[in-house]
């Protein structure tokens, strides 16, 4: 599994405009809607449950949110490039600019954490996370985020 299997071009939003964490969980799960047929509301209320567990936000201006749905049959992400960073709750306090929300099928077990470490390993890569930062073209945040680790962010 790899992430272009799990984050399509039309999952890629590269400036989006929130003002806080809950309208950010808000946005991702219309889009994630739109891409699922899963109800919004389902999705956000999954992924606020799962927040309530303790905050996605991994640190260093990312945040990974990620929930499990039923009846979902595959993986689904969907990035976010934030204009402008928001608090998130995350663990070094840092407010937040990039954003990987994760969907999983309820039986989703293993896959579902690989998925986690292999998008935790983009997010480590200090090159990788400039570039993100540093475009806001859609195409080329989605490639930045799908690419092969390299071999020193692993």
């Amino acid at each position: 599994m790899e992430l272009h299997d799990i984050l399509g071009y039309d999952a890629v939003l590269p400036r989006l405009k929130a003002s806080s964490k809950r309208q950010l969980l808000q946005i991702l799960a219309e889009r994630a809607a739109v891409l699922t047929g899963h109800g919004e509301r389902e999705i956000f209320d999954s992924l606020l449950q799962r927040e309530r567990l303790g905050s996605t936000g991994v640190g260093n201006g990312v945040a990974i949110p990620h929930t499990k749905l039923k009846a979902l049959n595959r993986l689904v992400g969907v990035f976010a490039r934030l204009e402008t960073p928001v608090d998130f709750d995350a663990v070094d306090d840092q407010p937040v600019d990039l954003v990987f929300l994760l969907l999983a099928p309820e039986s989703a077990g293993a896959d579902h954490l690989k998925a986690l470490a292999r998008i935790a390993r983009v997010f480590r890569d200090p090159a990788r996370v400039s570039l993100l930062r540093a475009t806001s073209d859609g195409s080329m945040l989605h490639d930045a985020v799908t690419a092969s680790p390299t071999p020193h962010a692993a």
